[in-house]
């Protein structure tokens, strides 16, 4: 199974926020949402960076209430880890585990084709697991 099918379920909408926004925007979108990150975008096709939740924790504590009124660029994170459709769910699992990473942009051609999560991969591998086992019963039921 590769990332293409997780993208057929879920849609290939990307919420994206300008690196210029402010950190307060980025924390109203994220809830307005009610999603775990932004890919940071000035033209909300190419990805310049990430800004997660996490990220924004970080900063909070590194700087206080005063982080909030800064540019996104500011506390985003630049090493963008990315996949394509093609890629395979499991070999996302397992960078997405390696790296600690929990979002990850679908690139194609360089643009942004979707966002795959760490819930997305792990429904799709127990729906795949799931599948996997009632094939099999279906199999051993009709054998005996």
């Amino acid at each position: 199974m590769n990332v293409e099918t997780i993208l057929k379920v879920k849609g290939d909408a990307v919420v994206t926020i300008p690196p210029t926004a402010t950190i307060a925007e980025a924390v109203d979108l994220l809830a307005a949402k009610r999603i775990g990150a932004l890919v940071v975008s000035a033209d909300g096709a190419v990805p310049q960076g990430i800004l997660s939740e996490r990220d924004i924790v970080r900063g909070l504590g590194a700087e206080g209430v005063s982080l909030l009124d800064r540019r996104v660029e500011t506390a985003m994170t630049r090493a963008v880890v990315t996949c394509g459709p093609a890629d395979q769910i499991a070999d996302l699992m397992a960078l997405m585990t390696e790296r600690r990473i929990r979002h990850v942009p679908v690139l194609r051609n360089g643009r942004l084709a979707g966002l795959v999560s760490i819930g997305d991969v792990v429904k799709s591998r127990v729906d795949e697991i799931e599948y996997e086992a009632s094939s099999l019963k279906t199999y051993i039921a009709g054998v005996s």
